[in-house]
Parts: structure tokens; sequence; C-alpha cells
């Protein structure tokens, strides 16, 4: 949905079971292994956050003993918290602790997404390159590359004229115009559609305003919004071996690697069904599933992925919304699906994960200015939990209550504003 795990925060959002989709899901799982937490505070000078109304569903009419805390004047917020994300689905962490208590990968998709089968996925897949922020795709010159006019007339191949870089970009009559660059930009060809370069099977290299990158498949140039976006179309089994290693670490146990691999090839073909854009189905980023490229590859996440090749969940045969999460703190949370289940989690646990149980400390006057129609911070009431694991499970609202007000906001803008591993958290408030 982003430790080892880079925030699985995705939340993906289409129609309204969706809405939990398209914010950050997953938290990346960066962290090496061994990393102790430190405070997880943001910095401070964050904008404020807008209040917000409490989601609907079932509310507390009273606060319960231990779900309200009197700040002090001057005070020190201890936040104590579980997990790593949104907790939807299966918990990377989980996985790998599943893998080193024996479980295949088989066992592991089945503890985290019950009620799915087992399927296939295979094809394309189309998906927007977000570091080419120009209006342009330009690539390095290699054997074999050629462009092609996807309005017709096939492909051809480029030739070998010294040319130190490709590109497609927009001319001033808004079509396309292929281009090669000497010792200046010289036009070369307009095309009728949208194009694309191809070196028959063997990575491009695409140069951004960041860097360059070399990625398998077709770049392609689609005309989007006035602008030109940069489009890289793959097959899905090629795609995934520049997102699994970026979703979990490749030296992980193999069953847990594979697991990844089946939740990430099924979240593509999902995304793939409910594409993002007339012009591409997926996003590289959190909001989708990270994607790398070429260089993002590793030999042992290649191997699960080939040891999986085209191996799906599925419901009511079509690709299941499998959601991840870094970790789930030792409890699963609610998804917009039947099958994103709350239950315990008995294999996040394991020594070698860092956020399992995390802790931050900030002071009120942080909360203060991150929303200063409250006044004075004099008190913390959690309004609602989800009522699953300790404490009662993760917050859904919470009540910010000062000398010139209140606020009410919901557990993940409180999560964000302060850039807290989870809504997972409960407080402890001290004097300063």
């Amino acid at each position: 949905m982003r430790p080892p795990l880079r925030l699985p925060l995705r939340l993906p959002l289409r129609l309204p079971q969706r809405l939990s989709q398209r914010l950050p899901q997953r938290l990346p799982l960066r962290l090496p292994l061994g990393l102790a937490v430190a405070a997880l505070v943001a910095p401070a000078a964050l904008l404020p956050a807008p209040a917000t109304a409490a989601p609907a569903g079932p509310q507390r009419t009273a606060e319960p003993a231990g779900d309200s805390w009197t700040v002090p004047r001057a005070a020190t917020v201890t936040i104590t918290g579980r997990g790593y994300g949104h907790g939807h689905g299966m918990s990377q962490y989980g996985a790998e602790g599943a893998a080193r208590q024996g479980l295949t990968e088989r066992q592991i998709a089945e503890f985290y997404y019950p009620g799915t089968s087992w399927g296939k996925a295979k094809g394309r897949v189309t998906v927007a390159i977000s570091a080419d922020t120009g209006d342009d795709v330009v690539v390095r010159p290699r054997s074999g590359l050629k462009v092609a006019d996807l309005a017709g007339g096939g492909r051809v191949a480029l030739p070998q004229n010294g040319a130190k870089q490709w590109r497609i970009a927009r001319a001033g009559t808004g079509v396309l115009r292929v281009a090669y660059r000497t010792d200046r930009w010289r036009g070369w060809r307009d095309l009728k559609g949208n194009g694309e370069f191809y070196a028959g099977g063997r990575p491009i290299t695409l140069v951004t305003p960041s860097g360059e990158k070399p990625y398998r498949g077709r770049l392609r140039a689609v005309r989007l919004g006035g602008g030109v976006e940069t489009v890289n179309d793959l097959t899905l089994e090629s795609y995934l071996k520049g997102v699994v290693p970026l979703e979990i670490p490749a030296s992980w146990s193999p069953a847990a690697v594979r697991a990844q691999a089946i939740a990430a090839r099924t979240y593509a073909a999902y995304e793939r069904a409910h594409p993002r854009s007339s012009g591409y189905q997926l996003c590289d980023t959190t909001s989708c599933q990270v994607y790398g490229g070429f260089s993002a590859e590793h030999p042992a996440s290649n191997a699960a992925i080939d040891a999986t090749k085209g191996l799906a969940l599925t419901v009511g045969g079509e690709p299941a919304f499998t959601q991840f999460a870094s970790s789930s703190g030792g409890w699963t949370s609610a998804g917009s699906m039947p099958y994103l289940t709350a239950k315990k989690d008995p294999y996040d646990g394991w020594a070698g994960n860092p956020v399992h149980r995390w802790r931050a400390t900030v002071d009120d006057a942080r909360l203060e200015r991150a929303w200063p129609a409250i006044g004075d911070l004099r008190r913390i009431v959690v309004v609602d939990r989800d009522g699953n694991g300790q404490w009662g499970g993760r917050v859904n609202t919470l009540r910010l209550v000062g000398g010139r007000g209140s606020v009410t906001v919901s557990g993940d803008t409180f999560r964000s504003v302060l850039g807290l591993r989870s809504t997972y958290l409960t407080f402890k408030v001290g004097a300063r």
C-alpha cells in the first residue's frame, strides 16, 4: 500500500468501496531490518490540518475510561503504537514471520486473504513513469531501437546516425514528432497518433529530468490533457520484477518473497481492470505499487516471480484487491472487500520486526500548531476505534479540545500530520 517495506500505505480510489485505495496505503518497507525505530514525528513546519467529520458508522456515545486524557498547560504527549500502514490484507513483516514458521507462499496468501480462490493473471500492463516530468519521451540510442506510430504503420528501425538521444515530443502543430539530438535537436518524422520506442525485448534507457533509468518493454508517449505522459508498456511478469524487490527485501525467506509476488501480481491485475487513466493502468508509486524498472530487479525476487508465474488470487473469477501493508502490529484491519478482514495476526511480531511496536513523543505545542483553532490544548479524546486488538484497535476519529474550541479529526489525518506509523495507537500525557 513504501522498513525494508516502503510505507505500504497505499490506498487507491475508484468507486465508494475504493476510497481507501488512492491514499498512501503501505508505508514503504525501506527500514533495514534491525534498525530501531526512533521518534516518528514529522517536521514541525506542517500546515494546519483541516478538521473532519467522524466517518459514518457506529459511534461511541460515551468516552470509555482510558480513551480520554487531560493535558496540562505544558505537556508531553507520548504516542505508543503498533504496526506500519493501514493494516489491510497481508502484513509484509507478517509474511516473513509466517515463512520463518514454515508456512508456504500459498498458506501465507490464504491466511491474509481468506475467502479468495486461486487463479491466473497474465498479459501486459501499462505504467505511468512519474519521474519523467517533461513533456516528451527521451531515450538513449541502442542496437535494435525502433519507433512505432500507434495510429498504424508498424515499427520502423531508427538509423545509426550518430544521435546521442531520440525523443518523441509534441510539435507546434500538436502532432507528436520523432527527433534526434546531435549538436541540437533535429526533426525526423511526424506521427499520426501516439508513439513508442521498442528494442526487441531489450531494456531501453529513459532520460528524465532526475536521471536515466532502463525499462523493459516499450516506452510510449501518450497525449493526455494537453501534455505528453511517459508510459511503460510491458508484460505483467516483467513489471513484477521491477516491483517485488521494492516492496519486500529480496533476501527474505523465499516463501515470503513468493507470497509478495502473488499479492503484487494480483494487485496489478485488479488495477489493470480498474485503470487510473485512459492512457495507462497503473502508477509507479505507493499509490499503486512502487515500480523501479529494470535497474530495481534482484535475482532472488526474480526467482520468486518465476516460481509463481501467473499465480493470482481471485473472487468470482476476477482478480482480488490484494492490499498489503508493512506491518499489522498484531491485528489486520478490515478493508473495503470481504476478504480484507480484521483478524489477529500471530506472525507479525517476530524479533526482526522493528515496527511491530513503536513510540513517538511530541509536546502539546506541536498539536496546537497543527490545529490552531483549539488554542491551548486541554484534552485528547479518542471518539471511536475499530474494535480490534489492543486498546480497542485503530483510531477512527479523535477530538482535540482546547481553550478556544475543539476539532474532530480522523485517525488517518492525525497520523499523516504527525508522521506516525499507523492509527493503531494510544496516548500517555505528562507535564513538561
